[in-house]
């Protein structure tokens, strides 16, 4: 008897899948971070560079009625010849300087006492942070109405009295406008210095105190040989932060003294690029103090990446 055999259903061969090349697969990444690039580099090059760049321009120029002219570097010298170029560029590195002296060595000690409390760590943290969620001109219109008030209800003519000491005309006196915009910027930023300086002073192993400790090492001792090597880069780093926020004083001549302060003593550069600005109409001088400010710290930035550079 025959058997009868059904017929074998043939499976249907597909066609592989098309390989993909490591080559076209770094590509096609490449692609798609490069897209998630695009948005911040347009933000970038319209809301940085191109101010910059077309400040640059305006500086060689002249702008008259309407009609623009290259005048090449008249702006440059007629700026330079001004008295008050010379007078803002005197009150601003003296406030960078009293600023590194005072707003720079405070945090840092402010930290170091912070990391080694025990109790109520947290509430002293947000009492010191306090100050930097305040919006500056609210916290600077505080210093000036009440702290600087120049008659004896002023909170700090208030503590000088009661400590038998004479009193001050803070921002109306010329010898301590700069001070006193000190003072004011300093308590403004203290916090958020004080935060990054706790965040490095945590990743110091204790194994190095406690030698130090072993070794009859005192506080300033462990401070000098463990604390200040082991955050040495952070300290740079806001060092060099510091000179270049500093450099651009503005807003505290702006509320606290007015603009210029008492005889030219809270004139800073910043403050005069806005003078020449929108006072004279002089955006063409404003445009080449701006780039003078531009070279300045460009030229401070590569000393300092210079000699952190041989130090390393």
């Amino acid at each position: 008897m025959a058997i009868m055999t059904a017929p074998s259903a043939t499976t249907p061969i597909r066609p592989a899948p098309p390989t993909v090349s490591r080559r076209g697969r770094k590509l096609r990444d490449n692609l798609t971070g490069h897209a998630f690039l695009l948005g911040a580099v347009f933000c970038f090059a319209l809301f940085m560079w191109f101010p910059m760049i077309r400040g640059i321009v305006m500086s060689f120029q002249r702008t008259r009625r309407g009609e623009t002219t290259w005048v090449g570097w008249d702006n440059y010298t007629r700026i330079i010849a001004d008295p008050s170029f010379w007078t803002a560029w005197k009150n601003t590195f003296l406030f960078t300087a009293l600023a590194l002296v005072v707003g720079y060595v405070l945090p840092f000690f402010v930290a170091i006492l912070l990391n080694e409390l025990r109790h109520a760590k947290g509430y002293l943290r947000i009492l010191v942070y306090l100050p930097v969620m305040l919006p500056p001109a609210s916290a600077l219109f505080l210093f000036k109405y009440y702290a600087y008030d120049p008659s004896e209800a002023g909170l700090f003519n208030a503590i000088l009295k009661a400590l038998h000491l004479p009193t001050s005309e803070w921002m109306q006196s010329p010898t301590m406008t700069i001070p006193a915009m000190v003072i004011a910027s300093t308590w403004m930023n203290l916090g958020s210095a004080v935060l990054i300086y706790l965040a490095s002073l945590q990743n110091i192993p204790g194994e190095l105190y406690e030698a130090a400790e072993l070794d009859g090492a005192g506080v300033w001792r462990r401070i000098w040989n463990v604390t200040i090597p082991q955050t040495r880069l952070i300290l740079a780093l806001l060092a060099m932060l510091q000179i270049v926020a500093t450099m651009q004083l503005f807003i505290e001549p702006l509320i606290l003294a007015n603009g210029a302060g008492t005889q030219d003593s809270a004139t800073s550069v910043a403050y005069l690029i806005y003078q020449h600005g929108f006072f004279q109409n002089d955006l063409n001088g404003a445009a080449a103090l701006g780039v003078i400010m531009l070279i300045v710290l460009a030229a401070f930035s590569a000393v300092y990446v210079r000699l952190t550079t041989k130090q390393d």
